[in-house]
């Protein structure tokens, strides 16, 4: 009978770990979503930096100053795919079955990579060496769509595996966090200063 005993003990002891180290598991960290708005809102001002030095060496200010309401549109268009892609990925996780959810989520960062593919497509060849007027530096942007979109795909299947294991407020709550006014991009106004 104590062999029995000793089995069962066992079995609730590794049971106990495998279920502490899901409980434990990095799937709750959201923090790309920092992360990802700190390199988008980072290139604004590099490319106006850009813009600054041709019209320094041409003499007119009208190209920063058309080259800002050009580059705030393409900005005004990734915010609000952003909070878009926010909100729509706390629903797919809120609104379905896990697996209509993964699904759900591919098609919305889809959506976005090529949102942010476009974006980066826009202001690496604004800002590319010998481009435009011949201003030299090939401005470097740690802004890269497809390494971007998977890591915050990641974090969103972690998030929902995570969410799987919550009761409805906390579910709501933890998701919630997502569209927490930090991870909510910073106007273009703000950023051309």
């Amino acid at each position: 009978m104590k062999r029995y005993n000793l089995l069962i003990v066992l079995l609730l002891l590794i049971f106990n770990v495998t279920t502490a180290q899901k409980k434990n598991s990095p799937a709750a960290d959201l923090s790309i979503l920092k992360e990802t708005k700190t390199k988008i809102e980072n290139t604004v001002p590099m490319v106006i930096k850009h813009l600054q030095a041709i019209a320094d060496k041409e003499g007119d200010n009208n190209i920063v100053t058309n080259g800002k309401t050009a580059l705030g549109k393409e900005y005004g268009i990734l915010e609000s795919e952003w909070f878009l892609y926010r909100n729509n990925m706390k629903n797919c996780i809120l609104n379905n079955s896990s697996k209509k959810a993964k699904k759900c989520m591919d098609y919305h960062t889809q959506y976005l990579r090529n949102t942010f593919i476009n974006y980066n497509n826009y202001i690496s060849n604004l800002t590319r060496k010998n481009g435009y007027l011949g201003v030299d530096g090939d401005t470097k942007f740690d802004f890269k769509p497809a390494e971007i979109t998977t890591k915050l795909s990641e974090a969103y299947f972690n998030a929902n595996d995570a969410a799987g294991r919550m009761k409805g407020d906390q579910k709501k709550e933890f998701l919630g966090q997502t569209m927490s006014e930090d991870n909510k991009l910073t106007s273009f106004g703000q950023l051309a200063q």
